[in-house]
């Protein structure tokens, strides 16, 4: 099966949910006008990734009235799973006929967990449907301050009209168990959702497609110091220059051999697009087969 896939890179309307979703509406129109039938965006894009929990000055302060007003705002613009936000999504991906992958800032709105903020991937079919949702399992460092804990019970492989799909958001390709446990499931796309695909990213995303004998998109974004909350203060180093670029996209797209297809593209507004063919998974695994030929459970069982 050959099919294109787009990792947009774009900037959202940081903290302001509706105008993001019409921008990210406006998007996948464009991907499916390239010929995309499988559009990606970057991690949390909706509204956008809390860079400023390292860019801004005493965001870890206790009972700071900024950082409450900021986190406010962020919750204020999550989205509700399911809700308004996710329905206007299944309805842009059934419109152009494509697979979404979008991921959210999403927010508990009732029940158990009330108020609390995921960081949260959204998997919709081209039928609108949302097949899938994964939580980020750890936030990483800073991250913690904004986020629970996913519980594990997402990873795993979609069926989609494109072959199966999973993913994994930022420094999760660093936890070999969960690798492991999406490899299993029998992923033919990865999805790598990351605020920027930086060197060491690049090198998890291609590591990723190697070891998993699959077909990688890695999107990440772009962030300005001006779009940093008004509310803090931007670290001494970064007041020079509000245009200077925090988040600085590095999307690529990779085979399962690790050879790059397409990117990484930095500093600009683009959407990357690829044409990929899944038969070369079925190629690639002659030689690896991590779930396979190149397994020892008897070896790597539980101890």
């Amino acid at each position: 099966m050959r099919f294109t896939v787009a990792a947009v890179q774009a900037a959202p309307i940081y903290l302001n949910l509706p105008a993001s979703l019409a921008k990210a509406e406006t998007l996948i129109a464009q991907a499916a006008a390239q010929g995309a039938k499988l559009v990606v965006f970057p991690e949390t894009w909706l509204p956008g990734y809390p860079a400023w929990l390292d860019s801004c000055r005493d965001v870890n302060r206790w009972d700071s009235p900024a950082v409450k007003q900021v986190y406010r705002r962020l919750a204020e613009n999550s989205v509700v799973v399911p809700g308004p936000v996710t329905e206007a999504l299944g309805a842009a991906a059934r419109a152009h006929g494509v697979v979404l992958n979008m991921s959210v800032h999403e927010r508990v709105e009732v029940g158990p967990g009330r108020g609390t903020l995921y960081n949260t991937m959204l998997l919709f079919g081209d039928d609108g449907t949302l097949l899938h949702m994964h939580r980020k399992l750890m936030p990483t460092y800073t991250e913690r301050l904004i986020w629970g804990q996913g519980d594990g019970q997402s990873l795993q492989a979609t069926a989609t009209p494109l072959g199966r799909m999973g993913g994994l958001i930022c420094w999760e390709h660093w936890m070999p168990p969960a690798r492991q446990r999406l490899h299993e499931s029998g992923e033919d796309v990865h999805i790598a959702a990351w605020p920027h695909v930086k060197e060491m990213n690049l090198v998890a995303s291609r590591h990723y497609a190697f070891e998993g004998r699959c077909f990688v998109i890695a999107a990440g974004a772009l962030m300005a110091v001006r779009d940093l909350p008004a509310e803090l203060e931007p670290l001494l180093e970064l007041q020079a220059d509000p245009n200077a670029l925090l988040l600085r996209g590095g999307s690529a797209i990779i085979g399962p051999d690790g050879t790059i297809l397409a990117g990484p593209v930095f500093d600009e507004e683009i959407i990357l697009t690829a044409e990929i063919d899944l038969t070369r998974i079925r190629e690639e695994q002659m030689a690896l087969d991590v779930t396979g030929h190149y397994a020892r459970p008897d070896v790597f069982g539980p101890l």
